[in-house]
């Protein structure tokens, strides 16, 4: 994932913002325990892996699900996938395996979601042949999708079918430099029950709102193939712990790279450091290479 990339990370405040005050309100809303903590990648294919798989691994999906309880699954973004399609990754993977598919760029960038009912019916449909291994459907906002379009992202989620359950990702900055503006659409998330995706990537720091709408974190990471992404982590696992003694019900964390060959080095790290802190048993992902490198 390019998108934040800068020329020098080492120039960047990582540093996490303090929690908008809401989210400890919508956290403590939260009776249950934590209930599922999903950590991976954003795809499985050898080319951009490279070093994570055995040689001689012949189903990419089906090793990928050995070493990983989920998959941000943006391959159904640029492609509306068929029941046919989801039956077969599903087939492929262990019961507790969870996917996470991106709906596709018709919706949100071709249509920017005005008359999108047919193929947001057409793309539930799909997804809903992954049956208990829907972790959760995020859609992904073009950078130029401004709050001038508040309505047609009102109706988007007023619309949406209950039944699957759902992330947003804003990008324009406009969501969140404008105080009211971004209490409007959280408030609209919070009353529709959708989560509200947190990005943490080097170019972008406003989108580290820290505004959870949902007792859900949706969090996709993107290291900068720098030392400081397993700070960066760190970090992150810090906050989570707060968020965990709050309330927090389930953790959806997707690791990106730049180059993502990185990937699954940095979700080692993060699963490692989650076990020896919360004392959970999250397989900890082995890779082929013997000399893994951020670089």
């Amino acid at each position: 994932m390019k998108f934040g990339q800068v020329a020098d990370p080492s120039q960047i405040d990582f540093t996490l913002p303090k929690d908008h005050p809401q989210t400890k309100f919508i956290l403590n809303q939260n009776k249950k325990d934590l209930d599922n903590i999903s950590i991976g990648c954003a795809k499985w294919n050898k080319t951009d892996l490279k070093g994570f798989y055995p040689k001689g691994t012949k189903d990419e999906l089906t090793y990928y699900a050995t070493q990983f309880n989920s998959i941000e699954l943006n391959a159904t973004f640029y492609g509306m996938p068929t029941a046919e399609q989801v039956q077969t990754w599903k087939e492929k993977t262990p019961k507790d395996f969870k996917f996470f598919p991106k709906i596709t760029n018709t919706v949100s960038h071709f249509r920017r979601l005005l008359n999108v009912t047919d193929v947001v019916t057409q793309f539930a449909s799909a997804v809903l042949n992954f049956d208990e291994k829907v972790g959760m459907v995020f859609l992904q906002l073009h950078d130029n999708f401004k709050p001038k379009d508040y309505e047609r992202l009102e109706k988007f989620v007023q619309d949406w079918p209950k039944e699957v359950p759902l992330a947003i990702e804003l990008r324009n900055t406009e969501w969140f430099t404008d105080e009211e503006v971004f209490n409007t659409i959280c408030e609209l998330f919070e009353m529709n029950n959708i989560t509200n995706i947190i990005v943490d990537t080097a170019g972008r720091r406003d989108m580290l709102h820290m505004r959870l709408t949902t007792p859900n974190a949706f969090i996709r990471y993107v290291g900068a193939n720098a030392d400081s992404d397993y700070a960066r982590l760190e970090d992150w696992l810090k906050r989570l712990t707060q968020w965990k003694k709050e309330g927090l019900q389930n953790l959806y964390f997707f690791v990106h790279q730049n180059i993502e060959k990185a990937s699954p080095l940095l979700s080692s790290h993060l699963i490692k450091k989650m076990n020896e802190e919360w004392g959970t048993e999250i397989h900890i992902p082995t890779l082929a290479d013997s000399q893994p490198t951020l670089f």
